[in-house]
């Protein structure tokens, strides 16, 4: 029974139901994406072989690199929301595995910088990949009407959810 529970879990809303069968419809379909969305996570960190953070930090150094830009430990430490020694051991532990380098800073010979290997932008391609290029053949495959309209109510829930915790 506990997994019955766990596996029906993501079905439950825990408020008032909306007021209409479609906006009833619309809930429960938000319910099953972010239940997808979490499968999608459980997965990738499965895939990786990689706890939350250390994919999370893989994630972020792979993205820098792709806009040129450079990382230090701080500024992982401010990206993850975390404390300087957890963000030492995922360092550590993601330098060991070998997807990530430290680069000393041209200047400042107590810093560095953290750079993902070729091996790093290859994991994050096959973690994510398959996840990101089955919501773009979704999307490729609406109508413009449905676009818009799909774009409009999505932004709508994303800043009334950011509302709330700006507020929490």
């Amino acid at each position: 029974m506990p997994q019955s529970i766990v596996r029906h879990e993501h079905v439950h809303l825990y408020a008032a139901q909306p007021q209409t069968d479609a906006g009833r419809e619309l809930s429960n379909a938000i319910l099953e994406l972010r239940h997808a969305e979490q499968v999608q996570a459980d997965r990738s960190q499965r895939i990786s072989g990689l706890g939350g953070i250390d994919l999370s930090a893989l994630r972020y150094l792979v993205q820098a690199r792709r806009e040129d830009r450079e990382v230090s430990p701080k500024d992982l430490i401010v990206m993850l929301g975390t404390s300087s020694a957890t963000v030492t051991n995922v360092i550590e532990r993601l330098v060991g595995k070998g997807y990530v380098l430290r680069q000393q800073h041209p200047t400042d010979r107590r810093a560095h910088y953290l750079l993902p290997t070729d091996a790093a932008t290859a994991l994050v391609d096959e973690v994510y990949g398959g996840h990101h290029g089955a919501v773009v053949s979704v999307i490729d495959d609406l109508d413009e009407d449905a676009v818009v309209t799909a774009t409009a109510v999505i932004r709508r829930i994303a800043a009334t959810l950011d509302e709330l915790a700006k507020r929490s």
